[in-house]
């Protein structure tokens, strides 16, 4: 369970992804409460990638919306077996049912906010944070 003191720790610093692949993260607002939510701005930095995976949660249903605020010269790449809507920058997905990635970033860096929620869910946190 995530306290507050855990959240302003972690809150708008940069911390390595959960995938161990190079990009990091930046916490920048979550609630359990009503629904739960976090939100995150994504760095890749040249050569980070995320290969395919699936995000699960404990209790229902995990969404998530990356919008891609800065692409690389190449790479870099939202890869979904099945959005459920997307853009070349918006990417909608169900990262709980949904194999994802990112491809290998070259010539530069890629910056994403991702916003992501847990329907159905009991009090609880927004799924385990972003990975895409």
């Amino acid at each position: 369970m995530t306290t507050v003191r855990d959240c302003f720790s972690t809150a708008f610093r940069w911390q390595r992804g959960r995938q161990g692949t190079g990009y990091d993260k930046m916490l920048l607002l979550t609630a359990r409460w009503p629904l739960p939510f976090d939100s995150y701005l994504l760095r890749y930095p040249e050569g980070s990638e995320i290969p395919p995976h699936i995000d699960p949660v404990t209790a229902g249903r995990h969404y998530r919306l990356n919008v891609v605020l800065k692409s690389p010269k190449s790479g870099g790449e939202f890869v979904c077996a099945s959005p459920i809507f997307e853009t070349k920058r918006i990417k909608l997905f169900r990262p709980d049912a949904c194999e994802h990635s990112v491809t290998r970033v070259v010539g530069g860096s890629r910056y994403v906010f991702s916003f992501g929620w847990v329907i159905g869910a009991k009090r609880g946190g927004a799924g385990r944070g972003s990975d895409s």
